[in-house]
């Protein structure tokens, strides 16, 4: 299966592994979610992409220092259904990992008539310790969700079929956003009239959402009765504890939010949606797809 493949801007030079995906493809322009500076900021960075580590194969693709957020699309090119996904890869906060956790998932997704979205959220400023490293990502995803919501008629979207997918760092991110309803920044646009609330969530071993010294999730964290459905994914051997994810599903339980778990026993954490050896975790995309098919448009 084939989808579009967008490209990074020239500054972010793009190594992907060989695959049908990244090959014959037509490209579309990255999409700047916000339309000048980013709330808080002073420049206007892209990022900078990190060498390449001769241990990743396939490669995996690192970006740093980025200051203005982008997105790259990739428009489901058979049986497009109408639906949605915005995805948030991970790296620490620090960096951003968009083939491993980005485009690689794009390619599952588009296969069953996906349109997805790429985002390359704002890193951490190296002398900021003070502040909490999702607040800006959290901005640029409520930001994002708004924008693909305003422009569904563009890309032939429902509107109502807007979903999420999020790994690692991304993943905590990604679960304060669907626990959450106030924005996080002010309105400056006719898009921040449209909700940022996902209407479903994928969560792939998202990265620190338990707080040992409290035996609780983090308390940005903050489950409802509005919190879309989700399914959440992840490894009993992961040292990012995989009671975060324990925890939120039984706080999505307690409020009646439809959700489903799976812990598998090994895998550890970054795998993205490649398989590891002597691990079943590779499976998580087709109990995805198993649940993921009563959610999409028929």
């Amino acid at each position: 299966m084939r989808c579009l493949l967008t490209v990074l801007l020239a500054s972010l030079p793009c190594v992907l592994a060989p695959s049908s995906f990244a090959q014959d493809t037509t490209t579309i322009e990255p999409i700047f979610v916000w339309p000048d500076l980013a709330p808080g900021e002073t420049q206007r960075t892209t990022g900078t992409q990190l060498p390449m580590r001769a241990v990743d194969k396939p490669p995996i693709i690192r970006i740093e220092k980025i200051r203005r957020p982008l997105m790259n699309v990739y428009p489901a090119t058979k049986n497009p259904n109408g639906s949605a996904v915005l995805i948030l890869p991970g790296g620490g906060f620090g960096k951003v990992v968009p083939n491993l956790e980005g485009s690689e998932a794009a390619e599952w997704l588009c296969g069953m008539g996906v349109t997805c979205f790429v985002l390359n959220y704002r890193t951490r400023l190296p002398n900021n310790t003070q502040e909490p490293g999702w607040k800006r990502p959290l901005q640029d995803a409520q930001r994002a969700m708004r924008w693909i919501r305003a422009n569904a008629d563009k890309w032939n979207l429902k509107s109502d079929k807007i979903g999420l997918l999020a790994f690692s760092a991304g993943g905590q991110v990604g679960a304060i956003l669907i626990t959450n309803e106030d924005p996080t920044y002010a309105a400056i646009d006719k898009i921040d009239e449209h909700s940022f609330r996902p209407d479903f969530a994928m969560l792939i071993y998202p990265w620190n959402m338990y707080e040992k010294k409290t035996d609780k999730l983090m308390p940005a964290i903050q489950v409802n009765t509005s919190t879309p459905p989700s399914f959440i994914v992840h490894t009993h051997d992961d040292g990012s504890t995989s009671l975060g994810s324990v925890l939120l599903y039984a706080d999505m339980k307690r409020q009646q939010v439809p959700a489903e778990l799976h812990v598998y026993e090994t895998g550890g954490h970054g795998y993205g949606t490649r398989p590891r050896p002597d691990s079943n975790i590779g499976s998580w995309t087709d109990r995805a797809t198993d649940w993921l098919a009563r959610r999409l448009p028929h």
